[in-house]
């Protein structure tokens, strides 16, 4: 829906965990029209400079709730409001090189009320 919009541009960091970086992370905005429950969120792919992430591991924390993406198949207590930053967490050794780079990730929503799944990916050029 909106791919320029979807990341927000000082969002981009590295994960540092006792002298050590584990991993990065990126804020983003639900590429739907409205809020959803973490339930129907059925997928998030992230691709940083043609290197695919597996999605064991990927996170995602919205209202202060870090989950898995297998957790997040059964939580419908916390919705992901339209307009509001979540934050994906990838966990890789050494995380980003500092400098520029190519971001690619895509959001599979699958709501019960549509036929059909969504599938919304968004990319931006970024500077770490």
């Amino acid at each position: 829906m909106f791919p320029k919009q979807m990341y927000h541009p000082l969002g981009f960091q590295n994960i540092e965990e006792e002298g050590s970086v584990t991993g990065f992370c990126f804020k983003m905005k639900i590429q739907y029209y409205r809020g959803i429950t973490l339930s129907i969120l059925r997928n998030i792919e992230v691709n940083v400079d043609g290197v695919e992430y597996p999605r064991e591991s990927i996170l995602f924390t919205v209202n202060g709730e870090t989950f898995t993406q297998d957790e997040m198949k059964t939580v419908i207590s916390n919705r992901w409001l339209f307009g509001q930053y979540g934050t994906v967490t990838v966990m890789a050794e050494g995380g980003l090189a500092y400098g520029n780079h190519h971001i690619k990730c895509t959001q599979t929503i699958a709501p019960s009320y549509m036929p059909h799944i969504l599938v919304h990916a968004g990319e931006y050029d970024f500077e770490l």
